[in-house]
């Protein structure tokens, strides 16, 4: 079963990713919705559906059992620009 801890984990190590934030938005906290926040300097330079698409192939087999997934996908670059406002 995925956790948020797994989830995280398994990003920061794949996609280089700098900050990540999962919250397991299920009702009973069941692990069947995820809210996430990744990122990576890896996303520099792609577009949103393809920064989505590293997202998902990372999680590939996390995702077979989740049911919903949210995700926002920033360049530290971003990240710091959404910080100081």
């Amino acid at each position: 079963m995925a956790t948020a801890d797994h989830i995280k984990e398994k990003l920061i190590k794949e996609l280089a990713a700098v900050h990540v934030d999962v919250e397991d938005t299920s009702p009973n906290r069941c692990a069947a919705s995820f809210k996430v926040l990744v990122v990576s300097p890896q996303f520099e330079g792609k577009a949103l559906l393809q920064r989505h698409r590293m997202v998902n192939t990372c999680l590939a087999e996390e995702l077979k059992e989740i049911h919903a997934f949210e995700q926002k996908t920033l360049t530290p670059e971003q990240w710091e620009k959404q910080m100081s406002q």
